[in-house]
Order: structure tokens, then C-alpha cells, then sequence
């Protein structure tokens, strides 16, 4: 039986898979974003493995050895690109003060009645909330107005409004400029300034990349403008650490909290299929005063994301 027919058809399989992963892969190793759908596809980068694989299986059946060789650098690269970015190193000086941070994008205010009882039961030092409209301001403001007399807001309905609680007294500060709001402060966390400043850039939608490049980079300003200063940078950052834009911001010194807790590719959306298959987009972004001793993604109904609380420790600069 002749079975060049089913080989054309497996090389054939093989390359048009291997032409679309290694285009997303290419462009990661270049430290790029690209266009449209690259910086989608890059948010589930360590996914495709699976394209990966099933690419070389057809290959090896077709007898494809060019595919072969070239499925195995996509594969070994992207493998390579599952370990953690950026460096780490450890305060040097005494701990100064601990504190837990919680951030949560509650979907145009959906998810606010879910979140109450979890910032209830985890009683928070500081929380960060996304898309949190009029009404869900007034729930979290009402609700919680003797145990976070501080907080900062912009007041906006759907996604553009966003809320910031405190137990520690806030200075308020310009925040940055956005699409969606992004308050900021800077908080008195027992006698020792540290910044505060809520992320929410656009999300990287077609024909809006660009956009969602700009408001990045000015996160990445921000994150750089005072490096000396402790900064905890916490929110809906809509991008993962295989996206340039985001590994930039990681660039200034920042460190991932969800890394240093161990869980540096657990996914906090969809939070629906997070579980199988998602991308950690929400994140706890810290300057290196900080120590974070866990971290946890959790379940809010009402909303697509996971909450993510961290417990944070500031160290005296060594």
C-alpha cells in the first residue's frame, strides 16, 4: 500500500503547526510582543507544548526528519521559557514590618458580594480592587468603614472605576494615567513610607495592542521612578512574564510575590478553567525591601478572575 498520501498529509500537519508555534516562539526569544495574535497566544506560551508535541508525533510518522529537528529546538525552547524570569535576591536588612496585600478584578463590580466575606475572613492590610464601579465602592467603602478608614478611588462605572483599602494611613498620589483607573498612594506601614499603586492597563484586544503596550510602559515608569523607595505594584495586569512589555516592568527590580511563594505559573484567568488551563495575569509586583512568605489564588464568584492575597514581609534595606 502506498502510503506517501498520509505522510504529505502528516508533514503537512506537522509544518503548519510548527510554522504557528515557532512564530509565537520566535517572537519571545526576539523579546517582543509582535501583532495580533502573538501577544494573545504569548499569555498561554507554556500550552503550547501541546501543539508541540502532536506536531512532532505527525512528523515522526511522516518520516518529516526537517520537521523532526525543527520541532525539537520549538519544543526545547519552549521548555526552556517555563523557568521563572528575572533574578531574586533576599533583603539583607532586619524585618521591619509584615502585611498582607489582597488584589481581585471583580468583573464591572459582579464579583463585590463574593469578595466581601473573603476579605472579612482574610483580613487584608491592604486591598486592590478592579473594575470596581459605583456600586461596588460603596459596598466595600460602606461596608468596611471602620476596619479601612483609608482608601483611594477612581471613581468610574464598568471597568474604568477601581478601588484601594487601607488599614495604614495613605498619601495620595497622581497614580497612573490609564484607560481603566489605576489610583495610587503612598502608605505610613508602621512609620516606614512605602508606595502603593494599583495596575489595570487595557487588555491586549486587536487593534488595540498599542495601547496596551503605552499603558504598560507607563506601569514600567512608575515601577522605576523610585527605586529606593519600598513599592508594592498589585492588580489585573493583563499580561503574563512571557510577554515583553511585562518583563520589562520586572526589569526595574520588581519581583513577582506569586514567584517567590512558589507559584509563578499558576493561572488566576479564566478563572473558570484556571484549573486546566489559564494564564497568571493577576499579579503582586514588589521592590526588592520585600519577602513574601505565601501566596494564594482564590475563587471569587461573580467574577472571571481568582483573587490573589499575598503575606508580605518589608525588610530594612542591607
Amino acid at each position: 500500500m502506498d502510503r506517501r498520501p498520509g505522510r504529505r498529509l502528516g508533514a503537512w500537519c506537522a509544518g503548519l503547526l510548527l510554522a504557528g508555534v515557532g512564530a509565537v516562539t520566535g517572537c519571545r526569544a526576539a523579546d517582543t510582543d509582535g501583532v495580533t495574535p502573538v501577544p494573545q497566544l504569548l499569555a498561554f506560551l507554556p500550552w503550547l507544548l501541546l501543539p508541540t508535541g502532536f506536531a512532532l508525533l505527525c512528523a515522526l510518522l511522516a518520516r518529516w526528519w526537517p520537521g523532526l529537528v525543527c520541532g525539537v529546538a520549538v519544543l526545547g525552547l519552549l521548555a526552556w521559557y517555563q523557568e521563572p524570569y528575572g533574578k531574586v535576591t533576599e533583603p539583607g536588612g532586619p524585618p521591619l514590618a509584615t502585611l498582607r496585600v489582597l488584589t481581585s478584578n471583580v468583573e464591572f463590580g459582579h464579583g463585590t458580594p463574593a469578595l466581601v466575606p473573603r476579605i472579612r475572613d482574610l483580613r487584608p492590610d491592604v486591598v486592590f480592587v478592579e473594575e470596581c464601579e459605583y456600586t461596588c465602592q460603596a459596598a466595600l467603602e460602606g461596608g468596611f468603614g471602620t476596619d479601612y478608614p483609608y482608601r483611594r478611588a477612581v471613581r468610574a462605572a464598568g471597568s474604568q472605576g477601581s478601588l484601594i483599602l487601607s488599614r495604614f494611613p495613605l498619601r495620595p498620589t497622581a497614580g497612573v494615567p490609564g484607560t481603566m483607573g489605576m489610583p495610587g498612594a503612598v502608605a505610613d506601614v508602621r512609620g516606614h513610607a512605602v508606595r502603593l499603586q494599583l495596575a489595570h492597563p487595557m487588555p491586549p484586544l486587536p487593534r488595540q495592542v498599542g495601547l496596551w503596550h503605552r499603558e504598560l510602559g507607563r506601569l514600567r515608569s512608575f515601577a522605576a521612578a523610585a527605586p529606593r523607595t519600598p513599592t508594592v505594584l498589585a492588580g489585573d495586569f493583563n499580561a503574563t512574564q512571557d510577554h515583553a512589555a511585562f518583563r520589562r516592568i520586572l526589569d526595574t527590580g520588581l519581583t513577582d510575590a506569586a514567584r517567590l511563594a512558589g507559584h509563578d505559573r499558576t493561572a488566576s484567568w479564566p478563572a473558570r478553567t484556571s484549573s486546566v488551563i489559564g494564564a497568571q495575569i493577576d499579579h503582586v509586583l514588589l521592590s526588592p525591601d520585600f519577602t513574601a512568605t505565601s501566596a494564594r489564588f482564590l475563587r471569587v464568584a461573580g467574577t472571571d478572575h481568582r483573587a490573589l492575597v499575598v503575606d508580605l514581609t518589608l525588610h530594612q534595606r542591607g
